[in-house]
């Protein structure tokens, strides 16, 4: 999927009976001038804007990134915070997937062109357009483990591994 730009997304809303309003288009220049590897929630999308003196509402906010990633636009990501998080989509050769610490939460990003062939294949064998391809993996970090997950580990750890709540780093297939 190409990078869109403002009549590429007023045209595909127009095809389904949406319109292109300033939000969306201030949303989607957002997440494009993104730098790689940035997951935001609503929320953070919503303090982010404000920062910027941006005023829109929180609805609006989940509304629009609601229906940028039924369009395909935005990758609707579960990592391990309990609440979604958004990125843009990026195509081949950029379409990664995420390897998550359920316990502190740090995000590693991977690529695998082996589960992305495989998603494609499936689609066209059932007729489908692919529109998104995403491999998630839960799992714990070395560090929960040494101190004792779950049970010996503190209610309120929080891993030396993380910063801010989370650590995006980048591996590929080898």
């Amino acid at each position: 999927m190409a990078l869109y730009d403002a009549a590429d997304l007023r045209s595909e809303l127009h095809q389904i009976g949406c319109r292109l309003t300033p939000q969306r288009e201030k949303i989607l220049k957002f997440f494009q001038n993104l730098p790689q590897g940035n997951h935001l929630s609503a929320e953070d999308l919503y303090h982010a804007l404000g920062q910027r003196g941006e005023n829109i509402s929180l609805s609006t906010i989940y509304r629009s990134l609601k229906l940028m990633a039924r369009m395909g636009l935005l990758r609707e990501l579960e990592l391990a915070e309990g609440h979604k998080h958004y990125e843009l989509n990026q195509p081949y050769p950029h379409h990664h997937h995420h390897l998550v610490c359920v316990q502190c939460n740090r995000t590693i990003e991977f690529t695998n062109t082996s589960i992305l062939k495989t998603g494609i294949k499936q689609a066209e064998k059932e007729g489908l357009h692919l529109l998104d391809c995403q491999l998630t993996i839960h799992a714990i970090c070395p560090e929960a483990l040494r101190r004792g997950w779950p049970s010996l580990l503190p209610a309120h750890w929080v891993c030396p591994r993380t910063l801010n709540g989370t650590v995006t780093g980048v591996i590929t297939e080898s």
